[in-house]
């Protein structure tokens, strides 16, 4: 931005990066297709779109066209809050721009429509031709270390490692051979759907590695209820988490960014070498020395294979990664993937294809969508829209970040505009009580002027003092598995001197757990 970049922030929120935006676009909660099909629309109406970007690299531009159409300036100035002009200033800015990029995190697929969410903002860049080149493209930011590359290493229902599709039979022979095993021909479970099975009753036990679902899910008693009902829980983690408490088994494992050999991939599909810097404590071991010892107590002898090993084996099977050898991502500071031969650059940035002449492989598809509000209505009873996110000192539900202090830190509020703090006659500071359709917990109310009237925030970090997550619901995307964490129907309601919730109801998982 100080060498002249222009940023545009799209958050219900008047967050601190929004302070620094040129724009901000305040815009109502679960209301992002209405805002990106509107951006389209407009684009179209000015004549602004790349048509001969659009006509040799894309498909299905006309369904797209015609889905956006109803999406006029007024149409998403009503739907979002967001001014018709502000709209239009985006629409332009982003459409006329040498170089732009769309950067999206939780906030977008933290939703029951997350997947579309997406698809909205994919539209936008391929309606523009911001994809391929440098310094254009789709960027959703990460929120914790690794994401990328744990999807990359295969641990997705329907993957296998490399983005190789699990129902693809002639891929999943390749790998078949390798393991000397056959791998079953369908996908799997996300998480949405084995607390489902869960629920059915045809999901018995759990092996959890480095999750703690107990605090992490949406609907927390729901949750805790059907982890209680399970047979038989493994616990493979560096910390004893709530959801390790409940465990039947735990298996102490190693902090894998200091105490074990290994990779980690980055937003950017940047793969980076991980140093071994101490040796585990206590008992703990390195995940790879757990998961070989398991299998050997289950009759398959994997020997002791070093992470150098694995990755190698890796990288026999997935094309993406065929040319990142040890030695390669020592010189070279890290590859990107795909990568497919040693002698190989890697790729700084994805979809390059699409401006080649003529164009490799399929063009890309438009995928119309439609605004789908949040299904948590607000009403009378439920008046006020509650969202959830993250604070910078703090790391998910707090279990990695609780133990150690900050000068950031400042424990669990219930944020809210001060016009909302006057209207309901709540103070500054003052403990309430915060109730959804699912639960009610009690929580201090911190006023906040980046929130509009009618919007309140949280956060998952201190689910052992406020349990923010017996509040959400669990409302999933049935594409992704992602439940609508952002949008939930609150309302506030005051204490009675000295009074508040009864004791059973104040802790957190234990509470929940005998609510369940």
């Amino acid at each position: 931005m100080r060498r002249g970049a222009r940023l545009y922030a799209v958050d219900p929120r008047r967050t601190t990066s929004a302070q620094w935006a040129d724009v901000w676009l305040g815009l109502d909660v679960g209301s992002d297709i209405a805002l990106a099909n509107a951006i389209g629309r407009e684009i179209i109406a000015a004549g602004l779109h790349n048509r001969a970007f659009v006509e040799r690299a894309t498909k299905d531009f006309e369904a797209y066209k015609a889905g956006v159409e109803k999406y006029t300036l007024a149409y998403a100035e009503k739907e979002t809050g967001v001014p018709a002009a502000a709209i239009r200033e985006l629409a332009h800015a982003y459409a006329r721009a040498d170089r732009a990029q769309l950067c999206w995190t939780l906030g977008i697929t933290e939703h029951h429509n997350a997947a579309d969410n997406v698809f909205a903002l994919i539209n936008l860049a391929l309606l523009t031709g911001h994809v391929g080149r440098y310094g254009s493209g789709l960027n959703p930011l990460r929120g914790q270390n690794n994401v990328q590359g744990g999807g990359d290493m295969g641990a997705l229902p329907n993957k296998l490692p490399g983005g190789v599709d699990v129902e693809n039979a002639a891929e999943r022979a390749r790998f078949e051979k390798v393991y000397g095993r056959p791998i079953p021909p369908k996908k799997g479970l996300h998480l949405s759907q084995m607390f489902e099975a869960m629920e059915h009753g045809t999901m018995a036990t759990a092996y959890i590695i480095g999750e703690n679902p107990v605090q992490s899910e949406a609907d927390m008693t729901r949750a805790i209820g059907l982890m209680m009902r399970l047979e038989h829980i493994v616990v493979q983690d560096i910390f004893l988490t709530k959801t390790a408490e409940m465990a039947h088994v735990v298996l102490p494992a190693s902090a894998s960014w200091c105490e074990a050999e290994g990779t980690v991939t980055s937003s950017e599909r940047r793969v980076q070498r991980v140093r071994k810097a101490l040796e585990p404590p206590g008992q703990a071991k390195d995940d790879i020395v757990i998961l070989c010892e398991l299998a050997r107590r289950l009759g398959h002898d994997w020997g002791q294979p070093t992470a150098e090993q694995a990755w190698d084996e890796l990288r026999g099977l997935s094309s993406w990664h065929r040319g990142m050898s040890y030695r390669r991502l020592e010189d070279l500071g890290g590859l990107h993937w795909p990568c497919p031969s040693e002698d190989h650059p890697g790729s700084p940035f994805l979809h390059d294809r699409l401006w080649k002449e003529p164009v490799e492989g399929p063009p890309a598809p438009f995928v119309p969508v439609e605004h789908d509000p949040p299904v948590d209505k607000l009403t009378k009873e439920f008046p006020i829209r509650l969202t959830t996110g993250r604070r910078l000192d703090s790391y998910n539900t707090g279990v990695q970040t609780g133990g150690y202090t900050s000068p950031l830190r400042r424990g669990e509020s219930l944020d809210l505009a001060p016009e909302d703090g006057a209207r309901l006659r709540v103070a500054d500071g003052e403990r309430v009580r915060v109730v959804s359709r699912r639960g009610a917990i009690e929580a201090p109310v911190r006023y906040d002027t980046g929130l509009r009237p009618g919007l309140a925030f949280m956060t998952l970090h201190f689910q052992d003092d406020v349990a923010t997550n017996v509040l959400t619901i669990d409302a999933t995307d049935p594409k992704s598995g992602t439940a609508e964490f952002k949008a939930t129907a609150i309302r506030i309601e005051k204490l009675a001197a000295g009074g508040g919730l009864p004791h059973r109801r104040r802790t957190a998982v234990g509470a929940a757990a005998r609510e369940a």
